[in-house]
């Protein structure tokens, strides 16, 4: 008997259970080496998983909205159809399949599946004329808007459904509106509500019925497992006020070529960080860990409930300009579950900023793996008194480091602050160079 498993993979190092999004196949399907079967929610992410196995997707152990801890089985693939019976009954007595060989429980990337976004990255080894490939999101939409993905016709690498080409058909169906004069505004995006604040409530939070028990998704079990560990760090926390106008001005300048704050206060921690490596550090039990690199996490509200940390890699070394393009594009990625695990888990220090819905200061909690965390307020005007005794305007917000009291200390904290703030006040131009 030729009956295998397909287990739950781990598709990043903090994953302990994963929610299966949606089947692909049905059972009975032909399915093909490498080929996506199923979709599953990680912690982070909604990803495309593969079958090391050829033959027929006998019977599905785990449906749709499901949950199952890494390792443990998913589905049975028969080698033949004779054999589809047989994975049925063996499911129905709840024994473990007897395969030939015994699928081995290694990483995600080397057993039963693995991310499509190799196929992206122009391994097509496990591409086939004919076969449907879409993204997790397009299939997602497909089915919410009820678009035929046989009738697309894809614009990813080698032909794979993107959600822009579903949005994209759904777009040209829509009946045109009367033609009528209208001011020469922004195009608004036809699914943005109109901005009663400056970021949108999570709809976990908005949709909630009073007296009702909302289950946990699975990226907020992910953070809140992260911040119960963080809880069991010694940590200490140092505030510094840091007059704005320079940096204000700064982006002023260059806004309109599309750079954001968010990377501006990104670079500007970064190339801190290069005087001060012991910030950029973490914890471990042999010892002091000095990454060789600077990758900025920065904190994401996610609409649905939760919290993500997509990381700009070597963000002391990238100019200002591409910086804010990969901002962009990983926050586009992010909300819609498509981020690859090092670009969410490979950062060394941590932003989070509340600066834009008001809050003048707030303590932020140490993530799993960093040494330091920073919390941004708003940046507000204050009457000051200026060095040459008078009085003035200026714009200042207040920051807040939270850092592992294991292997920082206050003075190292201060000096680190207090280099940020001589950055940020009198040299901010330096960060488009």
């Amino acid at each position: 008997m030729s009956i295998h498993e397909i287990f739950m993979p781990a598709l990043s190092s903090t994953m302990t259970e994963g929610k299966i999004v949606s089947w692909v196949k049905s059972p009975g399907d032909k399915v093909e080496k490498g080929e996506t079967v199923v979709v599953v929610e990680s912690d982070k992410a909604d990803m495309d998983v593969e079958t090391f196995y050829e033959g027929y997707l006998a019977h599905i152990i785990v449906e749709a909205g499901g949950t199952a801890s890494v390792g443990s089985a998913i589905a049975y693939v028969a080698e033949t159809e004779a054999e589809i019976e047989a994975a049925k009954s063996l499911a129905n007595s709840g024994s473990t399949a007897a395969t030939t060989p015994a699928p081995e429980k290694v990483p995600a990337t080397a057993s039963v599946g693995a991310p499509t976004a190799a196929a992206q990255n122009g391994n097509g080894s496990n591409h086939k004329e004919g076969r449907l490939v879409a993204s997790p999101r397009a299939r997602k939409l497909a089915k919410e808007l009820k678009v035929d993905l046989t009738s697309l016709k894809g614009s990813g690498p080698y032909g794979r459904i993107v959600a822009e080409d579903v949005e994209a058909v759904v777009g040209k169906a829509k009946p045109a509106a009367p033609v009528t004069p209208a001011p020469t505004v922004a195009p608004v995006q036809p699914a943005a509500p109109a901005p009663a604040a400056p970021a949108p409530v999570p709809a976990a939070a908005s949709s909630a019925v009073s007296g009702q028990v909302v289950p946990f998704t699975t990226l907020q079990n992910a953070v809140v497992r992260g911040m119960v560990a963080s809880l069991a760090v010694p940590v200490f926390r140092v505030g510094y006020t840091i007059t704005t106008d320079g940096l204000d001005k700064l982006y002023k300048q260059i806004k309109s070529k599309g750079v954001t704050m968010t990377a501006l206060l990104a670079k500007a921690v970064a190339v801190t960080l290069q005087k001060h490596p012991l910030i950029n550090a973490s914890y471990s039990e042999q010892g002091i860990v000095y990454h060789s690199d600077i990758n900025i996490s920065v904190a994401v509200a996610m609409d649905d409930g939760g919290l993500i940390t997509p990381v700009l890699r070597n963000a002391d070394m990238v100019d200002i300009y591409s910086l804010s393009r990969n901002w962009k594009s990983l926050v586009d990625r992010a909300r819609a579950k498509q981020l690859q695990p090092d670009e969410y888990n490979s950062g060394t220090f941590t932003l989070s900023n509340l600066g834009m819905f008001g809050v003048d200061t707030f303590d932020a909690i140490l993530p799993p793996g960093q040494g330091s965390i920073l919390a941004i307020g708003a940046a507000r005007s204050q009457l000051v008194a200026t060095p040459d005794g008078l009085f003035g305007v200026r714009q200042q917000m207040q920051v807040n480091i939270t850092c592992d009291h294991r292997i920082i200390y206050g003075a190292h904290a201060a000096a680190f602050l207090q280099d940020l703030a001589k950055l940020i006040e009198t040299n901010a131009q330096s960060l488009t160079l």
